[in-house]
């Protein structure tokens, strides 16, 4: 910021804690005082990050309030009731934190920018502070607006008009369930428009990407809003909703290691124990067939399609995105596994979805950027799962995307994903009730 303020953050991966200090440029001697410390896994306590602004330079800096002895914190808004993003005005001197703005249903309000419309009559009031913000709701893309923070007066930036959204009229709700060890869990959970409560379940599908936790208690936050515009996208689930499929995202996967142990020592009963919470929630909501679900995922997503494939039976099919499958390829760790295969050989064995490719009877759709150059998802990772599976007898399909990374980008690449998507949800998911037990072709 100048020569008495600068902020310092250290982070340790291994311990998940998070700790900002002040520093003070011209005084490399003077202590630093601590702003803040948590755990990176805690959303709910997360502080938010520092608004900057551009200075003359060039240069992005702290963005300070009009008195100069604060400066404003930008956050998600993480809480039991979804995100609800928020801008705090924060006094370096006393570190007390007043709370500007926070966003309010039904509206999902992200402040973007601060600024000051008259600094030098207000040096100590917040009477002339205004916030750059972009709204939006489950029925309206987003626009830009200025809010003044005294008068919470809106004034309209942009004015785009909300297209036509084939995903118009679908319902969506942020749902709450336990496993069965008593870890709280969520997903967003959409409907196709004009399903009512009382018609007849639908084929779903779920959409998942696991994370590790160090407690129980912040793997059980929730994550998300119910209140942000529901619109297409080229990648995740959320295309089938046209094809009248249900789809649960984002439902959590959480792997948590407590009292000295690490997570993935016990990846697959955690893995497992949330799949079956997640199937029985949709079940017992009456929106999903237990015959008629599905489990994707890209990248580590991927790789839980896979393991949830070859140790269940939850699942009618799987469709898995430029995942990684044989973890002695990744030899010096994955994820937030920090081991080395040769410190924790059984981990990494265990974990490996193509250790156990002679269980993978449910039908999988394998698909991978022929470029990809992630360091952990070689190509070679899909093509000799589906070798293995074919041998095996399995039902599997491999496809490989010319040209593309670890996401898709080309027009072709995307409308052809959605293409082999939906046909293998149709064949082996909607018609699920005498599935084929043949290798399909390459």
């Amino acid at each position: 910021a100048n020569n008495n303020v600068a902020l310092l953050t250290e982070a340790s991966r291994r311990t998940r804690k998070i700790v900002t200090w002040r520093i003070y440029p011209a005084e490399p001697g003077k202590p630093a005082v601590k702003l803040f410390e948590r755990s990176s896994e805690d959303r709910y306590a997360d502080p938010g990050v520092p608004v900057t602004e551009t200075n003359a330079r060039g240069y992005r800096v702290l963005n300070f309030t009009p008195d100069g002895r604060g400066i404003y914190l930008n956050g998600a808004g993480a809480s039991p009731e979804g995100d609800r993003p928020f801008l705090d005005r924060f006094d370096l001197d006393t570190r007390e934190t007043k709370r500007l703005f926070r966003s309010e249903a039904p509206y999902y309000d992200v402040p973007l920018a601060v600024f000051d419309v008259n600094p030098a009559k207000n040096k100590d009031s917040s009477a002339s502070v205004r916030i750059l913000m972009q709204r939006e709701s489950a029925t309206e893309m987003p626009n830009v607006f200025v809010r003044a923070v005294a008068s919470g007066k809106m004034t309209a930036v942009t004015k785009f008009l909300t297209p036509r959204n084939p995903l118009a009229g679908v319902s969506k709700e942020v749902i709450r369930y336990k496993r069965r060890d008593g870890v709280e869990l969520s997903g967003t959970l959409y409907l196709p428009a004009g399903f009512k409560k009382g018609d007849d379940p639908l084929p779903l599908l779920m959409w998942a990407y696991p994370r590790e936790f160090r407690s129980a208690d912040a793997a059980g936050q929730v994550s998300g809003s119910p209140y942000r515009y529901v619109r297409p996208s080229f990648s995740g689930p959320l295309p089938f909703l046209t094809q009248g499929y249900a789809v649960l995202d984002n439902p959590t996967m959480p792997i948590i290691g407590e009292n000295g142990k690490e997570p993935n020592d016990t990846y697959l009963p955690q893995l497992i124990a949330s799949a079956e919470a997640a199937v029985d929630e949709v079940v017992r909501r009456g929106v999903a067939d237990r015959s008629k679900i599905a489990v994707g995922g890209h990248s580590y997503g991927a790789f839980m399609v896979a393991n949830l494939l070859a140790h269940t039976k939850l699942f009618a099919a799987g469709i898995a995105e430029s995942g990684a499958y044989n973890r002695t390829l990744t030899p010096f760790g994955f994820q937030a596994e920090d081991r080395t295969y040769w410190k924790a050989r059984d981990v990494y064995g265990q974990m490996s979805p193509f250790n156990y490719a002679d269980q993978i009877k449910t039908p999988i759709l394998l698909i991978h950027g022929e470029a990809d150059s992630n360091s952990g998802t070689f190509p070679l990772q899909s093509e000799r799962l589906y070798q293995a599976i074919r041998g095996l007898g399995g039902t599997v399909r491999l496809v490989m995307l010319p040209h593309e990374d670890h996401g898709y980008r080309g027009r072709e690449s995307v409308l052809h994903r959605l293409w082999e998507s939906h046909r293998w949800l149709e064949k082996y998911v909607r018609q699920s009730g005498t599935p084929e037990r043949k290798v399909a072709s390459n």
